[in-house]
């Protein structure tokens, strides 16, 4: 018994609190009070049957854990996404999608008008404006028609200046991997961290780099992941469930309405879920920053490499081991060579040979 738990502990206990633990909640609305709402024979005895409710909780969330991943691209706004060349646009899912990736990149701008607009008029004020780019960044953002609602921003205090930074760094720094969705940016955000900084494909080398960080770095990372999931399950579990409500709703009892509110409730809850999420990505994304400044090291001294003394010659030796893994090997490979590591020196017990003789 106490081995099953220190297994639920150490490796089940995300999928246990991300995935089963909303399923079960839905689960227990549906049984205890549609089934017995909507009058349907059989529901008293199986809303006291607690091991049947326990399975059936527990197949849900298993269900849903295993098709996390497209649930997740749902929501990020990939299925469907980026529309044939020459088709006409319409109202295609891929068209759709461009159109809200446009607004998101519209917003992300507005954004970041927003917050240059107010430090680097602080900066103006201060008299420490003195980069020519600065001046003229400060300039394009006070002609920009877009931004003339905002202006009340200069007299924002400390506080609501930084959720305001804390809104703009839910998008990812580079613009060309804006996505349609803001929970997509949230977590495009985090994707790219890594690879923006450092050149390092942490997404590619996922595994590696969770090996190699130091184990708390990693926990930090899966227990901020679990609190998405969690939210996650409970937004498609919630959608589910107002499915099913409105379902048994219309076939056993159409006079039901508080059934019919329920469902309501419920499919309005998906939206609060959603938010949530987002939110719960920065955690997220702070984790993995962690992970990705930390684990760095130990990664390359893990795959024999030297870890370069400056930044430009640590991107450009990460870009070569992204090449190395991404593609089939190539002379050209022998790049990475000249960041290897020397060998360890091995000693004769190691080689399994008599140590040398020493002289007379």
């Amino acid at each position: 018994m106490s081995d099953i738990v220190k297994g639920i502990i150490g490796g089940g206990w995300p999928l246990l609190i991300g995935w089963i633990l909303p399923a079960a909640l839905n689960v227990l609305v549906f049984v205890l009070v549609v089934l017995p709402g909507a009058g349907l024979a059989g529901a008293r005895g199986i809303s006291q049957d607690g091991l049947l409710v326990g399975l059936a909780a527990v197949v849900v969330g298993l269900l849903l854990a295993a098709v996390q991943t497209p649930l997740y691209r749902l929501l990020e706004g990939y299925v469907g996404w980026r529309p044939k060349v020459g088709e006409p646009h319409g109202w295609r899912p891929g068209a759709v999608l461009e159109r809200w990736r446009r607004r998101q990149i519209e917003r992300r701008q507005v954004l970041l008008g927003r917050v240059d607009l107010v430090e680097l008029t602080q900066l103006e004020d201060a008299g420490r404006l003195t980069d020519a780019d600065d001046r003229e960044r400060l300039a394009e953002v006070r002609a920009d028609p877009r931004l003339e609602p905002y202006r009340a921003d200069l007299a924002r205090s400390a506080s609501q200046l930084g959720l305001l930074r804390e809104r703009l760094g839910r998008y990812p720094v580079d613009e060309r991997q804006v996505v349609p969705t803001r929970l997509g940016n949230a977590i495009r955000r985090l994707e790219e961290y890594g690879y923006d900084r450092f050149r390092l494909d942490s997404q590619r080398m996922w595994y590696e780099l969770s090996a190699a960080a130091p184990e708390r770095t990693t926990k930090q990372v899966e227990q901020a992941r679990t609190t998405v999931d969690m939210t996650i399950a409970m937004l498609y579990g919630n959608l589910l469930l107002a499915v099913a409500t409105l379902g048994c709703t219309l076939v056993a009892a159409p006079g039901a309405w508080p059934l019919y509110l329920l469902a309501v409730a419920a499919f309005a809850l998906t939206r609060v879920w959603y938010e949530l999420a987002i939110r719960a990505t920065d955690d997220w994304a702070a984790g993995v920053r962690s992970l990705v400044n930390l684990g760095r090291q130990p990664l390359a001294e893990a795959m024999g490499l030297r870890l370069p003394d400056t930044i430009a010659a640590e991107r450009d030796m990460w870009s070569k081991v992204a090449s190395t893994v991404a593609r089939p090997y190539h002379p050209r490979r022998a790049a990475l060579d000249k960041y290897r590591a020397a060998p360890p020196e091995q000693t004769a017990e190691e080689l399994g040979s008599d140590p040398p003789p020493t002289g007379q």
